[in-house]
């Protein structure tokens, strides 16, 4: 089984075993054993669910820091259309192309340019394709649940590059050939608004290797590009991304980019699961083009963002309302350079979910899982370290947990125990008491 590198992490020593994470990690990712959580790391999509919930900031994301940049001759700077929404009063976003490039980068290349150029190629997609509805790959936590969760919708998955890729891709190309420096020298990083991103450059979607090197978070650089901000009130360049690339950063923009009316998007991590549990069941087959986004509001709802969701999600609908609206060019793919936009490799299940590879030993676990159920509560309160007593069930069947893990349980031992102490106590003679005494 391929080992992933995660971003999201557990600091042991802040964590207090409080079980506040457990109930919100949408494939029961984490257990509490011996008082501290652990994170099973195959079950983990990093969506950051855990990191908004613990209250004792034990679980972190892991990103790459501001200086890390140094490591290239050439720097590129891939700004997410997030980040123009955690700053008050912003009016032109050139501004803060501007402030990136006094921080240290050579250049800059807004990600939605990329979202322009995965927009057409989705399209077009939807448009040939048969397969309803098809789904969108633009969010690496929802296509890593799908791999986890979900398997049987992988081929729903429309088979495009996420608009970090293509931004990633055509940014070094066109810094290389005009200022004809070689490729390796250029490091291209993402401005990152969640610690998803920064795994699927570990773990490229679509592709054996990512062109990105790095994701620096939004929380890393924004003090000091706000400060650059408030010192610099020169723009950067004459032309800017369509609003429709910017309007990706809230939940709804990528469908309204793609132009399909008979479109769904839905934005958090478990309502995202209860649509696709819809899907899997055929229930929306009518459906053309599906958008699911792990964070609240979409992106700007990220882990690692700075403002409040709602706040910025209303600041990027007033840029993007402020902005020209002058429609796409209609050969956005041309910047590309024979680059295909679509995946290079096929995106492989990981349903781990699942009790065991042998059918029959499934089969058996299960009917036993469910024999254990019966015997619990069924209060999901989660004082046995698990998510829901389903969940111990299983726990158990694979040899990870015990019965008595259950507090109910264990108490209801315990009473047996004192009821036989006491029974046993009192049946010994008097004659024997007096002589113990003695």
């Amino acid at each position: 089984m391929e080992v992933w590198e995660h971003s999201v992490t557990l600091e042991k020593d802040k964590c207090r075993g409080c079980t506040n994470c457990i109930k919100r990690c949408p494939t029961e990712a984490i257990r509490v054993r011996d008082g501290k959580a652990r994170i099973i790391t195959e079950r983990c999509v990093d969506c950051g669910e855990c990191i908004r919930t613990c209250p004792h900031h034990a679980k972190v994301a892991v990103t790459d820091p501001l200086s890390s940049i140094s490591r290239f001759p050439y720097k590129i700077a891939l700004p997410a259309p997030s980040l123009y929404g955690q700053f008050k009063g912003l009016k032109d976003i050139r501004r803060v192309l501007a402030g990136l490039r006094a921080m240290g980068f050579d250049e800059v290349f807004e990600v939605a340019r990329g979202a322009d150029m995965a927009s057409e190629a989705i399209a077009m997609k939807i448009k040939k394709s048969k397969l309803r509805p098809l789904i969108s790959s633009a969010c690496p936590a929802v296509v890593r649940l799908i791999q986890v969760r979900f398997p049987e919708l992988l081929e729903n998955v429309v088979d495009v590059l996420s608009p970090m890729e293509l931004s990633a891709r055509v940014a070094r190309q066109e810094f290389s050939e005009k200022h004809n420096i070689a490729m390796d020298q250029i490091g291209v990083f993402f401005i990152t608004p969640c610690p998803a991103k920064m795994t699927s450059i570990h773990h490229p979607v679509g592709l054996t290797k990512s062109n990105v090197d790095g994701a620096i978070s939004i929380l890393e650089i924004y003090g000091l590009l706000s400060g650059q901000l408030r010192h610099h009130e020169q723009a950067y360049r004459d032309d800017v991304a369509n609003f429709m690339g910017v309007g990706w950063a809230n939940s709804g923009g990528e469908s309204r980019a793609v132009g399909t009316e008979n479109a769904l998007s839905v934005d958090g991590i478990h309502n995202v699961i209860r649509v696709l549990e819809e899907i899997e069941n055929g229930k929306l087959s009518d459906l053309e083009f599906f958008e699911g986004l792990a964070c609240s509001g979409g992106c700007v709802g990220g882990a690692l963002t700075f403002e409040n969701a709602y706040v910025a999600k209303n600041r990027i609908q007033k840029l993007v309302e402020a902005m020209d609206h002058m429609p796409r060019s209609s050969n956005v793919l041309s910047r590309l350079n024979g680059y295909s936009p679509e995946y290079r490799v096929p995106i492989e299940g990981h349903p781990v979910m699942k009790l065991n590879d042998d059918m029959k030993v499934a089969m058996q676990m299960m009917a036993d899982s469910e024999k254990i159920e019966e015997s619990l509560p069924g209060l999901d309160c989660g004082s046995c370290g698990a998510p829901s007593c389903r969940a111990l069930a299983e726990d158990i069947v694979r040899g990870v947990a015990a019965p008595m893990d259950c507090i109910f349980i264990l108490r209801e031992k315990v009473k047996q125990l004192a009821e036989e102490m006491y029974d046993l106590s009192s049946n010994i003679p008097t004659g024997q008491h007096e002589e113990e005494e003695a």
